[in-house]
């Protein structure tokens, strides 16, 4: 689930395993440059965790929700 704080939303995901967090890992980097906005990303073993925010608006944008939407989808799609 996402919070929102200072203008961020923040997501831990965890995977079932290591190698899948980073399938989920490599397919958020594809959707991230075809949206040209791009997550912070922390990998701790099978924990991904994720803020978004749009540096350039100093804060949320649309662009943060759709991104974050995607992810979840990521994240689903591989029991996570």
């Amino acid at each position: 689930m996402w919070t929102e704080h200072d203008n961020e939303i923040k997501r831990t995901i965890e995977a079932p395993d290591f190698p899948t967090a980073i399938r989920i890992v490599d397919e958020i980097a594809v959707k991230a440059e075809e949206l040209n906005h791009h997550p912070d990303i922390d990998i701790r073993w099978r924990k991904l965790h994720l803020t978004l925010t749009t540096h350039d608006a100093g804060g949320l944008t649309d662009l943060d929700h759709k991104l974050a939407a995607i992810i979840d989808e990521i994240a689903a799609k591989h029991g996570a």
